[in-house]
This record gives C-alpha cells, sequence and structure tokens, in this order.
C-alpha cells in the first residue's frame, strides 16, 4: 500500500542530489537495500524519560536489524519537519516522530504520503483531522494518566477539611501530554470541590523549568497544599525549589508527578514524591513490530496503547531494584 512511484522516485533524488536538511542526523545516506531503513525524528533530550526512549528506540532497532537514521529536534518543531524533509529526500522506507506539539504537520505528513512513505506517531498525537496521513499512533493515554494523578489526590484529601490549594507544572505549550494530563487530572478533582489549581505555568518538561516557576509559585502563591507536575523532571525541580525555601517536599507540600522514571522513583521511595503516575519510554520493540508490518503493508490498529500502573511510596521502594529506567 505505501509502494513508492517511479515519478516520485525520480523527483526526489533530483531534490537530494541538490539538496541537504533534517539537522543531526547521526547516520546519513539512502536506505538500505537488504532491509528496512527508518527515519526517526526525536523531540529532544529535556528528560530522563526522553533519554530512555531514544536509548530504547535505538537499541530496539539495532536488535531488529533496521537500519535507524536518527534526530535530535531539541523541542523543535521546525527541526523536526526539516528531518522528516530530510527522510523524505533520502527515500527511508519508514518515518517515525514524537511530535513536539499537536498542531502543524499535515503539510509534511501529506509529502510523506504522496511520497509513499509511511509514518508511525510515538509517544505523543498530533491534531490532523486527516488521519490516513499516518498509519498508526503508539504511546500512553495521556489522559488517562492525569486522570490516575487527580484519582489519588481526591482520595489522599478525602479526610482534609477545607480547601486544597493546588499548582500545576504545565508541559510544553501546545504538547499533547501537557494538554491531556491537564485535562484528565481537572476532570478527576472535579469530584471534589475543595481541590482548586491556583496556579498554573509551564515548566516545558525540564528540571530547570520546574525549578525555576516553582521558585515563582512559592513567592507568589501562599499557602500551597499540592504540586501536580506533568512529568518527573519539573517536580525533581519543584523539590530543588521547596528545600531551598526551608520546606519538606512531600509533607509541608505534597508532589504528584507523572513518568516513573529513576530519578523520580527514587524520590518517591524517600517520600519526596508523594505519588506517580507511570509513562513507559520503552517503546523500541513495538515500534519495530509496527514499522515492519507496514512497510509490508499489512494491517495495523490505529491506535496501540502502552501498558502501565502507578506507583506509592512503597511500590516504589519495591520496583527500584529491577527498575529499567
Amino acid at each position: 500500500m505505501f509502494r513508492k512511484s517511479l515519478m516520485t522516485t525520480l523527483a526526489v533524488s533530483a531534490l537530494a542530489l541538490s539538496a541537504c536538511g533534517g539537522g543531526d542526523n547521526s547516520d546519513a545516506g539512502g536506505g538500505s537495500e537488504d532491509g528496512i531503513t527508518m527515519g526517526f525524528a526525536q523531540v529532544g533530550a529535556e528528560s530522563g524519560w526522553r533519554t530512555a526512549n531514544t536509548k530504547d528506540v535505538q537499541d530496539a532497532a539495532k536488535a531488529a536489524g533496521i537500519d535507524l537514521k536518527f534526530t535530535d529536534a531539541q523541542q523543535k518543531q521546525e527541526n523536526q519537519i526539516k528531518a522528516i524533509r530530510s527522510y523524505i529526500q533520502q527515500q527511508v522506507d519508514v518515518i517515525a516522530f514524537s511530535p513536539v506539539v499537536e498542531s502543524g504537520w499535515d503539510t509534511v505528513l501529506k509529502e510523506a504520503k504522496d511520497a509513499g512513505i509511511p509514518v508511525i506517531l510515538t509517544d505523543r498525537s498530533v491534531d490532523s483531522a486527516d488521519t490516513s496521513l499516518y498509519a498508526t499512533f503508539l504511546g500512553s493515554d495521556f489522559v488517562q494518566e492525569g486522570k490516575s494523578a487527580g484519582e489519588w489526590l481526591v482520595e489522599d484529601s478525602a479526610a482534609t477539611d477545607g480547601p486544597v490549594n493546588i499548582v500545576e507544572l504545565q508541559g510544553t505549550t501546545g504538547a499533547a501530554p501537557a494538554l491531556d494530563r491537564k485535562e484528565g487530572f481537572e476532570a478527576a478533582i472535579a469530584a471534589d470541590p475543595d481541590l482548586k489549581i491556583v496556579s498554573s505555568q509551564t515548566g516545558d518538561f525540564t528540571r530547570s523549568g520546574g525549578k525555576q516557576v516553582m521558585e515563582a509559585f512559592l513567592k507568589n502563591t501562599p499557602d500551597i497544599d499540592v504540586v501536580y507536575a506533568h512529568n518527573d523532571d519539573m517536580g525533581l525541580g519543584a523539590i530543588e525549589a521547596i528545600e531551598a525555601a526551608g520546606m519538606v517536599p512531600g509533607k509541608d507540600i505534597k508532589i504528584i508527578t507523572v513518568d516513573a522514571v529513576k530519578d523520580g522513583m527514587t524520590a518517591l521511595s524517600e517520600g519526596k514524591i508523594n505519588f506517580i503516575a507511570e509513562c513507559n519510554p520503552l517503546l523500541g520493540a513495538q515500534l519495530m513490530d509496527l514499522a515492519e508490518k507496514v512497510v509490508n503493508g499489512e494491517d495495523v490498529p490505529a491506535r496501540v496503547v502502552t501498558e502501565e500502573t502507578t506507583f506509592t511510596s512503597e511500590q516504589a521502594k519495591e520496583a527500584l531494584p529491577t527498575r529499567k529506567y
């Protein structure tokens, strides 16, 4: 279903001779004659989660015998679009990427479709109305992650009298996990009118961003009871700010995060974080399996959801010794 036309191949070959783009490709060149070549445009390296995700994709490609062309977009949509166009010029067999933001992809996705190259979305979705522009979306249920975080807080606050003031460290503005984790959390805490988000600001999924925003919250927002961070790294940054202010994270201010990477799980086991909803970065094997199927013209589900769980402090202590990320 994704076989390339002769005219498209000739046109793209001409472009490849006259232009070169795509940023930091770790392995430039055309597709493999003997196997599958995948172009993968990663968001960046903004967190421990993303680093683990990148390594897993690279390891899985090697294990599957897939030639991986990798680009780090450094959290810039224009870099991802440039990388995707480079992969089209190189005539790779399949393109996979984790979109920096949800919007603005239709043009480049149509270019890939016109070139006969299937696209797999990983980790994050796009808001394109035309779902034929990509073959499948592999990733977490971000809304459920937010709901899990909110449901824990509702239960934990059940015996608390009076308002519970929450500050929210949002992920990158416009990114699917930021939008969905906010939506799920707000839906869950709506069950308790005493739970109120009093301040909300993006920390861009980074530890430094989480620390900076939390410092501002502590100066400008009185009586903070709970921090809800859209990922572990921002929560870890918040811990630094809370400790610098002379307070005890996890006790004076409770902290809820999403991801469950080792640094976050360690903080959870120490009581500095109170609850984590897992977001599993180890998508590599599933991605390579889907890539082989779409390149061979096989039908694949439009949505593939990864299996995930949640962790309390005691559960983190049990899980840490065998944690892979």
